[in-house]
Parts: structure tokens; C-alpha cells; sequence
């Protein structure tokens, strides 16, 4: 239990109980003694709690002589933000269905859950915004076709429309993950027609049907071997690494991001160099290209000439006869 939310709880059973000995705190936080006296030392030095020690009952408590005490600031950690408001903004928008009786309750518990922030729900979800980008809208039918042939380890015949080559192909796959990558939804599948692992995204599915067959049975490991092997959602087994130095300026940035699981990065100067594997170099170029004059290809040679050629293509939209 990390230290803000040990503070929470803390907090929470002096409101509650109103008078503790440091046993009793010891033994609901599940934590040593001289962790319990930095945690009160903190709690009256640094957030300015009213607290006492009665020597008599050997007990702490708030001072009720000063008022109500509420903890300062917001109490969450990011990732318990972004589930409570994620959590919020998906609820608010799910049209009536057959959950309709379920989500009432449901958003009434969240907003409760956002309260325990110090302000109200209000204050907190107009204030802290998640905006999404880029995403693609698809079928809700051919999602929930999808979603339940992952879920329950059936067949699909499915309606491709690739984006690359614009094919629209008849396929038969093996789905076993659904995955949320840059707020678009992706089916990890074996692809009988390729007959290997694939990647489709969802909102290229047009028709999807369940056939009633044994799915073919996947090595855990190499489906983990696909999720996380090259860069981006082209996964395959990397075949090279590509090393990017950027400018002093965008390093600052950069040096503070993941690209890649197994990505190595190290300064240069000022300048930050990253190395990240990859096959499929599509979406890698991609965010090479977003990074303009701040962003230099070292390796290997034939990315570098990718790049080259792409913004050779891209200056002919603007370059003057």
C-alpha cells in the first residue's frame, strides 16, 4: 500500500472510530509501528491535522474543538483517476438496453467513489477532462459478435475491409484477445487464409458470424510474444531496431515516454537517443514523421531512407514551380 493511500485510510478510521491506539492502527493498516508514527507525524506536520495523543487511553484523535478535518487536495492516484472518470464519461454514454436498470446504481456508487476527492463529482469530472483521439467508430453488432467469440472461445467468419491495401476479403479466424490501443478496439486472431496470428481492427469488420467448431488452441506464450513483440499494433516478431536521436529541445520530452516495452534509451549531450525494436515499421514512421527537424532516423539505413522519401513526398504538396 503506497503511502497516499495509507494516509486515506488513516484518515478514515480517526473519523470514524474517533479514538485509536497505535495497536489498533497497526493492525488495520496491516503495518509496522515506525510506520504508523511517520504516518501521524505527516498527517499533523505536513497536511495539519488537529491531532492529539491522550496519554490517559492511550489513543490519538482529532481535536473536535477546530472543526470538521478533511484531507487536502485530490486523494487518488492517476491510474484511479482515470478508472473512476473513464468509468463515468463510459456510463454516460451507453444508450438504454438491456443494462438500463443496472447503470443507475452503478453511476450513483462512481460519483460517490469521485466525492471521496474532497469535492464534489461535479467539480471533478468538469474539471478533469479525458479526451479521446483518433478514435474510429465501428458496429455496436459486429463489437459484441466479436467481443463474445473472444469471451467464449468460438469461430468467426468475418467481413474484412483491410485499410492498407483496401481488400475486402472473406476470412475465418480464431480470436483470443480484445485489445484497447489508442482508443480503438483490435482483435488478436489466427487468420486461417494467412495462417499465422494477425491483427484486425474492429471497425474494419463489416459482417461477422460464430460457427459452431472447435477454436484452434494458441501457446500462451507466443500470443504474449505477439502483443508485446515489435513496435505499435503491426506487431510481429521485431527484425530490427530502430534508433532515433532527438533534438535537445523534444529530448526533454521524450526521455519521459515508453515506446516499447523493451526499449533502451541514453543521453547523448543533450540530446536523447532511443532504441526500439520493431518489423512493421508503418506506425513507427508515423510518429517518427509527427517529430518534424527534432527528430533524427541513425539506424538502420533503410528506415532512414523511408523517412527521407516520405518527406521528399510530403514537400511536393508545397514546394513552389
Amino acid at each position: 500500500m503506497g503511502v497516499t493511500s495509507r494516509i486515506f485510510q488513516l484518515h478514515q478510521l480517526l473519523k470514524k472510530e474517533r479514538r485509536l491506539s497505535l495497536q489498533r492502527m497497526m493492525e488495520r493498516l496491516e503495518v509496522s509501528r515506525a510506520t504508523i508514527k511517520r504516518d501521524l507525524d505527516l498527517l499533523r506536520d505536513q497536511l495539519g491535522a488537529p491531532l492529539i495523543y491522550d496519554r490517559h487511553d492511550n489513543a490519538y484523535h482529532y481535536d473536535t474543538n477546530q472543526g470538521e478535518f478533511e484531507l487536502p487536495g485530490l486523494w487518488f492516484n492517476k491510474s484511479e483517476l482515470y478508472a473512476l472518470l473513464a468509468s463515468e464519461q463510459l456510463l454516460e454514454s451507453v444508450q438504454p438496453g438491456f443494462l438500463g436498470p443496472h447503470i443507475g446504481p452503478l453511476k450513483t456508487r462512481i460519483r460517490a467513489l469521485l466525492e471521496k476527492s474532497g469535492h464534489t463529482s461535479d467539480t471533478v469530472t468538469s474539471r478533469i477532462v479525458l479526451q479521446p483521439m483518433g478514435s474510429r467508430g465501428l458496429e455496436s453488432h459486429c463489437f459484441g459478435t466479436v467481443a463474445g467469440a473472444v469471451l467464449d472461445g468460438n469461430v468467426l467468419d468475418i467481413d474484412y475491409h483491410g485499410r492498407g491495401k483496401g481488400e475486402r476479403t472473406r476470412r475465418r479466424i480464431h480470436p483470443y484477445r480484445l485489445l484497447h490501443y489508442r482508443d480503438n478496439w483490435y482483435a488478436i486472431a489466427w487468420c486461417e487464409s494467412a495462417d499465422a496470428l494477425r491483427t484486425f481492427s474492429l471497425d474494419r469488420i463489416t459482417d461477422a458470424h460464430i460457427q459452431a467448431i472447435p477454436q484452434r488452441q494458441i501457446d500462451e506464450e507466443a500470443l504474449k510474444r505477439h502483443l508485446n513483440a515489435g513496435f505499435g499494433i503491426f506487431a510481429d516478431e521485431p527484425n530490427d531496431w530502430a534508433v532515433l536521436r532527438f533534438s535537445p529541445r523534444m529530448s526533454r520530452w521524450v526521455a519521459d515516454e515508453q515506446w516499447h516495452p523493451k526499449q533502451i534509451g541514453k543521453w547523448l549531450g543533450e540530446c536523447y537517443e532511443l532504441h526500439v525494436p520493431y518489423a512493421n515499421p508503418t506506425e513507427l514512421l508515423m510518429d517518427i514523421l509527427k517529430y518534424g527537424p527534432d527528430v533524427e532516423v541513425v539506424a538502420p539505413v533503410a528506415l532512414s531512407a523511408m523517412v527521407e522519401e516520405r518527406l521528399r513526398q510530403a514537400l511536393r504538396h508545397y514546394k513552389k514551380t
